[in-house]
């Protein structure tokens, strides 16, 4: 009798460690880099995530509970009403992944995402927030916590035993859990470079541009359109004017001064500090002279409308209305389908920032304006994750750098008075913008993501804004590097670090499994426990059936 119990506890216990091995099925693990949400203080205004810290089960944004768990989401599911819900019900963490072709991405659904940024980007969120790029084992993360969800369509007894017995969880956590410390350090690097023109007191044209980008997560702000295209027909315009000043022939009675400024997105600290070193601190400048007017590039890629901002509306006969006449005659001669508009905003000196670069010229009384295919200054394409190359339409953009142009040369060469017909054509032949060198410029631009706060520390950021600073002295005169540092007892702006981070993800089963499992495996041990001790009787009951059946 004892030899036969021991048998059957024996094979109990094998059974038992059979079916909870199953619990330890083999949990993978995948590590990637997701980057941060931009977090920073301007002006005493806090912005972007305040947090983090992760280690949460990762949950899709279908869900109806999403307390205290990682919040996947696509582009297509990342929207104002998912972004503000994930808050509502303190989730953990959202996780948003972006896919590596964003060209593959419908229209609307890149409108809709870039709303969306735009709108998360104007406050704090104390959760935080980071951003992936897509790869083969989220996307099947993404795609199973998604099937996970739509069983919410089921009665709440399925749902319950569906999620307790074949539910996958993964697990989110940072691989490095360091605290978030501020840095006012960063060092803002303004370019400029001249072309001088004949006479003594010429007066000067300032063509600005600022080259740093803005979006979600600065290590994946590119920013193509914005405004990596104003950056690239400001350096083809230093390129073909540099030819026309080299000629004495061709030398205007004009001074050009070219500059690339940083901190564009951030309230144009670069433009600030630049005007107030020219102006204040310096001996010698052609600010402290006679301006003509500055003009400023942004955003200039796309669309067939062409926008003039400006804070004043010009008066006849200024520089200003000159240029303006000019350039509505370039466009009506020769580009009649293009929409030439001015757009008047006055600057309000109660605000704090400012909504377009010019406007930092306009406070210190000089004359200026903004070009750019944009009306509205809030536009979400001045800072998305999403303004790649894909937003790009370099036919656009490089028609709009000949209106430039030919507006300018028009402007200096006093052409409409000399009688010359309106649709003369003063840059062609050797002197025609170069589509490879405007595509090559772009791409490069492109190459690395320009955040203000990367710029001045990464060695491939470094790089860039070194060659842009090549690509000056290359053409230009008096080339000049400034290098603007914040006073630390009263910065103008504070950004946080942990930027970047590594992100493990754990598949595991649910809690509710193990639970589960134990309940199993106590029934079962109840049941060979009962057949044990009342073997003599089933077998009696057993034996009576099979003998009945039989006769």
């Amino acid at each position: 009798m004892w030899l036969r119990e021991l048998r059957v506890a024996a094979l109990l216990l094998l059974c038992v460690q059979s079916l909870h091995g199953s619990a330890f099925l083999t949990v993978s693990s995948h590590e990637f880099t997701a980057y941060r949400m931009q977090q920073y203080n301007l002006v005493q205004q806090k912005y972007g995530c305040r947090g983090a810290l992760l280690g949460a089960e990762a949950r899709s944004a279908d869900e109806p509970v999403l307390t205290r768990r990682c919040v996947i989401m696509k582009v297509l599911d990342f929207t104002t009403e998912n972004y503000l819900e994930a808050q509502r019900q303190n989730a953990a963490a959202i996780l948003i992944l972006l896919p590596k072709n964003i060209s593959a991405v419908p229209y609307d659904s890149v409108q809709s995402f870039m709303v969306s940024e735009s709108e998360a980007l104007l406050k704090e969120i104390l959760i935080p927030v980071y951003v992936a790029p897509e790869d083969e084992k989220l996307l099947i993360m993404y795609e199973e916590v998604n099937q996970a969800a739509a069983t919410r369509t089921s009665s709440i007894f399925v749902r319950v035993f569906r999620s307790m017995v074949t539910a996958t969880a993964f697990q989110m956590s940072l691989s490095n859990t360091a605290a978030i410390k501020s840095s006012t350090d960063t060092s803002i690097t303004t370019l400029e470079g001249v072309l001088s023109g004949s006479g003594e007191d010429a007066p000067t044209i300032v063509i600005t541009a600022h080259y740093d980008t803005f979006g979600l997560a600065p290590w994946l702000s590119y920013g193509a359109d914005s405004n990596g295209s104003g950056v690239t027909i400001l350096l083809e315009l230093v390129r073909l004017f540099q030819k026309l000043f080299s000629n004495p022939g061709t030398k205007p009675p004009f001074n050009l001064m070219f500059s690339l400024t940083g901190g564009g997105k951030y309230n144009f600290l670069g433009t600030k500090r630049w005007i107030e070193e020219n102006m204040d601190h310096a001996e010698s400048s052609l600010l402290h002279d006679n301006v003509a007017f500055v003009l400023c590039l942004d955003t200039l890629a796309n669309s067939d409308e062409l926008h003039m901002h400006v804070s004043r509306p010009p008066k006849p006969d200024t520089p200003i209305h000159s240029f303006l006449e000019q350039l509505e005659e370039v466009v009506s001669s020769r580009f009649p389908w293009v929409k030439v508009g001015l757009v008047h905003k006055k600057i309000n000196l109660v605000e704090s920032t400012v909504a377009w670069e010019h406007e930092r010229y306009s406070l210190r009384r000089i004359p200026s304006f903004t070009l750019s295919h944009l009306e509205d200054p809030k536009s979400e394409l001045r800072g998305s994750m999403l303004d790649t190359m894909s937003q790009v339409d370099f036919r656009k953009m490089r028609r709009n750098g000949v209106i430039v142009a030919e507006a300018l040369a028009r402007y200096m060469y006093n052409l409409s008075d000399k009688g010359s017909p309106k649709d003369m054509q003063v840059f062609k032949g050797q002197l025609d913008f170069h589509d490879s060198r405007m595509s090559s410029l772009m791409s490069f631009l492109t190459s690395v993501p320009r955040a203000t706060q990367l710029l001045d520390k990464e060695p491939g950021h470094i790089l860039l804004v070194n060659s842009l600073e090549h690509e000056f002295k290359r053409y230009l005169q008096q080339v000049h590097r400034h290098n603007f540092r914040q006073d630390k007892r009263d910065p103008d702006i504070t950004f946080f670090d942990q930027m970047n981070q590594q992100i493990v993800m754990y598949r595991v089963k649910p809690a509710a499994f193990d639970l589960f499992l134990g309940g199993c495996i106590a029934a079962y041990l109840a049941i060979v426990y009962y057949t044990i001790q009342n073997f003599d009787y089933l077998y009696i009951k057993l034996k009576a059936a099979v003998k009945s059946k039989h006769e």
